[in-house]
């Protein structure tokens, strides 16, 4: 049985890269598209075009950076945690089990080598769990009551660490403010600030609302919204792209004309 390749020995896995680059070029001598090779090795097209656009030299640089206890870096923390606990008491075939429970899928063997790499003071420190982009946005966008007090702390320690990010948040929020009150009268003051000491791209969407400040200021303030006719109109391209090709205008119009 094939091993996830987080798993393979080093050696194999640059073997592997080795071969599937002198395949994969190969076929790309004899006139194969993208398609037929990534089809006839079983292979997705992107790693296709990078085996065939990237030297063999880096390819095998960056096999042989893929360690076979890449698998174990999720659950170093842990094991790092209980070797100070226990102070290197404790068995690696115990910290096996344990962090087997928690979702673990690689052999003992790593396992007992990082215990053995902490034990010689030789075991390199953890990466730190460092959240998406797209995570951070969500809890800068989410309304303050909605966090749960992790999420509060884990975006305080972002804003301590960046502060570009601080300074994005709380306009963010403000802009956020604008818009689900109404406050159509504090949009000018709201460009001011971001044109001032924002970073880039907000300075940037900051200047394209001072190029339309009359419409937007008046879509912060009014109570009418194109929401419904938009609405409308996704339905309508919802109906047709369900009909295409099956049924004849008559029948759209008549769906379109009597559904709510």
């Amino acid at each position: 049985m094939l091993l996830p390749p987080a798993e393979l020995p080093g050696t194999q896995i640059i073997e592997r890269t080795r071969h599937r680059y002198e395949d994969i070029h190969r076929l790309v001598e004899k006139g194969w598209t993208i398609s037929a090779i990534a089809r006839r090795l079983n292979l997705d097209r992107k790693t296709v075009r990078r085996f065939r656009d990237t030297d063999l030299d880096q390819l095998l640089a960056s096999a042989r950076d893929r360690r076979p206890n890449g698998v174990l870096e999720p659950f170093k923390a842990y094991l790092n945690a209980r070797f100070t606990e226990t102070q290197g008491q404790v068995s690696g075939t115990r910290l096996f089990h344990e962090i087997h429970e928690r979702g673990y899928r690689g052999s003992r063997q790593v396992v007992r080598k990082h215990l053995a790499a902490l034990r010689a003071g030789t075991a390199a420190p953890v990466r730190a769990d460092i959240p998406s982009p797209r995570k951070i946005t969500s809890w800068i966008m989410w309304p303050r009551e909605t966090l749960t007090d992790s999420q509060e702390e884990r975006l305080l320690q972002v804003r301590l660490a960046c502060p570009d990010i601080t300074r994005a948040c709380d306009l963010a929020r403000a802009f956020g403010d604008l818009v689900r009150h109404q406050r159509g009268f504090l949009l000018l003051q709201w460009i001011r600030q971001a044109e001032q000491d924002a970073p880039k791209p907000m300075q940037s969407f900051a200047g394209s609302l001072r190029q339309d400040l009359d419409a937007v200021t008046a879509g912060l303030t009014l109570p009418w919204s194109s929401g419904a006719a938009e609405g409308h109109v996704n339905r309508v391209k919802t109906l047709k792209r369900a009909m295409y090709g099956r049924a004849s205008f008559e029948l759209l119009r008549t769906r379109i004309l009597t559904q709510p």
